[in-house]
């Protein structure tokens, strides 16, 4: 079957004169400029009537076109394919007669949307039946697959909103007024979907032809509304309201949270402004302590690693340093070490910016710059609280570090944060930040390291036979693994992947998980470190402590059809 791009379905339609070459060119800028498809442009702009491009599509691809109401599919058939497959993919559920099941595509020639609707009717034992739909037929099902978005719809439609309006809706102050009982049903959907659906973070952007919202969620942005224009400004002004931010302020990014309960328990949210051309775009991090709060028991470390953390965090002074990528799950990785030394007898006093979760028994305190209270100065201050342990968000200047290390040789527990690629790069890091050498074997225990990974779905994870190439790449990873280890996984490797399945919204990816890789201070390294540290020689140190790298870690979680080894390989350095 013949391919067809967006640009070549334009050069077709103009090709027929269907449209213009301007036209055509503005379709494609504002395709560009929005994000959206060549065919979402077509249809939102209405250069041409929908039912004309996908009968053109059906003549050029010989796949047959089927018109039909999108409010007469039967809700029931939503369930043969997940409603983030039907978005990712732009098919959707027609008909289901006996075991033959009927799907409308907007790109029938998509060989990932075949591979993953045969994947679905393989895993239902179906037979398949596709036909060409238009883009905006698609988006009309789309629009009933989800209540949030049915909720949202049904909001937006009470405001009656005239298309091209520039009517202005009150702003929200204080409790909603009947007016804004729209906007604020809005606002408290959306969170309530972003914490259903385990987001970690909320996207509200204005854009040319709307408002977009977006989740993150397992570490990717996936769009889950486009709401009128009309509403950027209303929808701002009530998530400033609650976050106690100023409402006529638009000019300066502004920082706020707030707190409130959602799906019957207590949630954080940190709220983060941002002025652009179209208006203020806000991003709202939430904040769950049922997924951002884990116990160290219970995170996923090879025992060996995790008896390396231990000894270290078990001494009675020195420092604990996590480093990794932003997003990496270092702070969930730095609280689960807080609460395992959280006990009465213990003063355990945080430095953060800011502070993310609140954890009883903790005296945590947030830096703030814009006054003088910044990391440096206020781990002055923290020496004159009496602590036994300090843990300090993170170590992002030469002066920090310096306060850092001191309190860590005055016999205080250290634990941060720091930016480097693994372990082995936390000594020559410290170094560049003017840390003297000779200081940093009597003031730093543990340099842990860590990614995330995606994890499988479990109920459509496959597995497969590993090739040539990938078995080698697995054998020297296992070489240096313990034997416990190593007998539990022999050749031949099996490896797994998933397709994308209801459970999974048809991701493949439920959760994310750690990989972790953890070098201890020994008497070999601090010889290195008053010879001259490298990378290199730093590595063939942890490899003499027999340290479990992130590669290591990882391979042996892909073993166990925890992670995709495809994820692993990327992530890692070999």
């Amino acid at each position: 079957m013949i391919v067809m791009t967006g640009e070549e379905l334009l050069a077709q339609l103009q090709a027929r004169q269907m449209v213009t070459p301007e036209v055509a060119n503005r379709v494609k800028r504002d395709s560009i400029v929005s994000g959206d498809s060549i065919e979402a442009v077509l249809f939102k702009e209405r250069a041409v009537p929908d039912d004309a491009v996908a009968k053109l599509k059906s003549e050029l691809l010989s796949v047959p076109y089927q018109e039909f109401d999108p409010k007469a599919v039967d809700e029931k058939l939503f369930e043969t394919i997940p409603e983030e497959t039907a978005r990712t993919y732009q098919a959707v559920p027609l008909s289901f007669d006996g075991n033959l099941l009927i799907v409308g595509m907007v790109h029938p020639d998509d060989p990932k949307a075949q591979d993953a609707l045969k994947f679905i009717a393989r895993k239902g034992r179906m037979n398949l039946g596709v036909y060409l739909i238009a883009w905006g037929a698609w988006d009309e099902v789309m629009k009933r697959y989800s209540p949030y978005r049915t909720e949202i719809t049904k909001a937006v439609a009470s405001l009656n909103l005239k298309e091209g309006s520039s009517q202005k809706i009150s702003e929200i102050e204080g409790d909603a007024s009947i007016d804004d009982a729209p906007i604020v049903k809005i606002v408290a959907d959306t969170f309530r979907e972003a914490v259903s659906g385990k987001a970690s973070d909320v996207h509200i952007e204005p854009q040319e032809h709307g408002l977009r919202i977006r989740f993150r969620v397992s570490g990717d942005l996936q769009q889950v509304a486009m709401l009128p224009a009309e509403l950027g400004q209303p929808i701002v002004s009530r998530i400033k309201v609650i976050s106690s931010l100023k409402i006529d302020e638009t000019r300066v990014p502004q920082d706020g949270r707030f707190r409130a309960k959602v799906l019957s328990r207590e949630i954080d949210f940190r709220v983060a402004t941002l002025p652009t051309p179209l208006g203020e775009k806000i991003v709202i991090r939430v904040l769950d302590p049922n997924t951002g709060l884990k116990n160290f028991d219970s995170m996923d470390m090879p025992d060996e690693t995790k008896a390396v953390i231990r000894a270290g965090l078990e001494k009675p002074f020195g420092m604990v340093l996590i480093t990794g990528p932003t997003g990496s799950g270092k702070t969930t990785t730095l609280y689960s070490f807080v609460r395992l030394l959280n006990d009465e007898s213990v003063n355990i006093v945080s430095l953060e910016d800011p502070v993310e979760y609140f954890v009883s028994g903790i005296n945590q305190s947030q830096v703030k710059p814009e006054i003088g209270y910044t990391f440096s100065s206020g781990l002055r201050q923290i020496l004159r609280q009496d602590p036994d342990v300090i843990m300090v968000g993170e170590i992002r200047d030469g002066e920090t570090a310096s306060l850092a290390v001191q309190a860590a040789l005055t016999g205080h527990i250290v634990l941060s944060t720091l930016h480097t690629n693994n372990s082995a790069g936390v000594i020559p890091r410290l170094i560049d930040m003017k840390v003297e050498p000779f200081l940093l074997p009597v003031s730093v225990n543990l340099m842990l390291a860590q990614r995330l990974v995606g994890v499988l779905c479990p109920d459509c994870k496959v597995p497969e036979d590993a090739s040539d190439a990938v078995t080698e790449v697995i054998r020297r990873a296992m070489a240096d693994l313990p034997e416990r280890i190593t007998s539990q996984y022999p050749e031949p490797y099996k490896i797994y992947h998933a397709q994308g399945c209801a459970t999974c919204k048809g991701k493949g990816i439920v959760d994310r998980v750690g990989i972790y890789e953890v070098m201890r201070m020994t008497p070999e390294l601090e010889k290195i470190i008053l010879a001259g540290p490298t990378t290199q020689n730093i590595q063939a140190e942890a490899k003499r402590q027999g340290m479990i790298t992130m590669r290591q870690d990882g391979i042996v979680k892909a073993l166990r059809g925890l992670v995709s080894f495809e994820e692993i390989a990327r992530e890692t350095e070999e």
